[in-house]
């Protein structure tokens, strides 16, 4: 379990569109065997410490005649933002996806009179 040691609580969320390959023939729709995309996010305010972030699968498009294989995972996460990445492999063909996010954690309080001084 994750404590967070605040007086104060900052939630930030959002939507990203990861991709669309459909229409350029990019290597999501196209390609076969491992492929990633990388989405780089950053928070409209920082945390005073790392958030606890979530992330889900908004939206896909995946082609029907293929298997659907997908991971969507967060990675490298700051105090001011964080990666969505999207995993797909074999012969899957995705022709786009979105995804949402919540981070939840610390943040200082607008009052805080440590910092003025």
């Amino acid at each position: 379990m994750k404590r967070i040691y605040a007086s104060t609580i900052g939630v930030d969320q959002g939507s990203e569109m990861l991709f669309s390959d459909f229409d350029t023939n990019g290597e999501m729709w196209a390609g076969t065997g491992e492929r990633e995309r990388r989405v780089a996010v950053k928070f409209k305010d920082g945390f005073k410490d790392i958030p606890t972030v979530m992330v889900s699968l908004e939206m896909f498009d995946f082609d029907n005649r293929k298997n659907q294989r997908a991971e969507t995972v967060v990675e490298n996460i700051t105090q001011n933002g964080f990666d969505i990445v999207f995993r797909t492999w074999g012969d899957t063909k995705v022709a786009r996806a979105k995804a949402s996010w919540v981070a939840i954690g610390g943040v200082e309080a607008e009052d805080n009179w440590d910092d003025m001084y």
